[in-house]
């Protein structure tokens, strides 16, 4: 890997250390993350019925980011169970370097006697530099509650 993108790698993995000192939820995200398998999983509240879910994920010699804004974050009715549905940037750095935009549905549960969050989501990829290409994958989050 050149030196380049592992000062970038190192940057972006200090802006994530940062961020989640002040996220919500904290854990990890696995399926089809941006081009990689696992990723470290932060959630952000910005109000009642919307949040901001950040994903870095890492593997197959590269790193990504995703920072999807999710204005919807609502209960289904007669359930424990939330949905949400999201957009936002996705940029994955390494000798293949990818930039676009992701969407986000999903749904999950927050088990309330432990402050544990488990969903399942489903996310589909739009790259558009350097190459134009369209990805989709399901992923599995196990989150910490912080607060």
């Amino acid at each position: 890997m050149r030196k380049g993108t592992r000062v970038i790698l190192i940057f972006a993995a200090l802006f994530f250390g940062t961020i989640t000192l002040q996220a919500q939820e904290i854990g990890l995200r696995f399926g089809h993350i941006n081009g990689n398998d696992v990723a470290l999983d932060g959630i952000f509240s910005t109000g009642e019925f919307s949040r901001v879910h950040v994903n870095l994920s890492f593997g197959q010699n590269g790193l990504g980011l995703d920072a999807l804004w999710n204005p919807i974050y609502d209960d289904i009715p007669d359930t424990d169970f939330k949905w949400y549905a999201g957009f936002g940037p996705s940029v994955y750095l390494s000798d293949n370097f990818r930039l676009g935009a992701a969407g986000e549905v999903g749904v999950e549960y927050a088990f309330p006697e432990v402050p544990i969050t488990l969903g399942l989501d489903f996310r589909p990829y739009l790259f558009l530099v350097e190459v134009t290409e369209f990805r989709a994958g399901f992923g599995f989050n196990a989150r910490w509650r912080l607060n």
